[in-house]
């Protein structure tokens, strides 16, 4: 990889990062069931995600010998949970880090949480966080290379519909079909 630049997005990085975010949706998509396809998803996406950026925060875009291979984005999020500190209920987010294949492996997610960090905590927060699908494993290691910790961690079980539960229980138990 040549000389590698950091900048603030542009309107005409708009189809990089569309493209990006299809590609980022599709390895989530092969990661975990509940993911839409990235063409379905992508433009709503991408102007959720540039409307957010726009208020406190920003997208960064990578350029290798100037060539699109990464963006990362995040913003300033604030909540009310009682049982958190104040600088715990206003915090740096970084929805977005995306590297594109050929650039994986050499360090620009740590570039762009660097330049996305600097950004945020111009803002005075104390505190940035990130997720990632647990499947995830190459992007959680990035993190935590970066200084990441876990802070809460979510669980998610798939339940039978009630449908399901009908017709489970009206079949007959082992026991009522003579089997013991």
């Amino acid at each position: 990889m040549g000389a590698l630049r950091l900048r603030l997005a542009l309107p005409s990085d708009r189809p990089h990062l569309r493209a990006a975010l299809v590609e980022l949706h599709e390895a989530e998509r092969r990661l975990h069931d509940s993911r839409l396809p990235g063409e379905e998803t992508a433009d709503a996406y991408l102007g959720w995600m540039l409307a957010e950026a726009s208020r406190g925060g920003a997208v960064f875009v990578a350029e290798a010998d100037g060539v699109f291979a990464a963006f990362a984005a995040g913003w300033i999020v604030e909540e009310n949970l009682i049982e958190e500190t104040p600088d715990s209920n206003r915090f740096g987010y970084v929805s977005d880090v995306c590297v594109l294949p050929p650039f994986r492996g050499r360090g620009v997610a740590a570039l762009l949480l660097e330049a996305l960090e600097a950004r945020l905590s111009l803002s005075g927060v104390k505190r940035i966080r990130l997720s990632a699908l647990a499947a995830n494993l190459a992007a959680r290691a990035a993190y935590e290379r970066s200084g990441y910790v876990a802070y809460e961690v979510v669980y998610e079980k798939t339940v039978r519909g009630a449908d399901d539960r009908i017709h489970a229980s009206a079949a007959p138990s082992a026991a009522e079909r003579g089997g013991g």
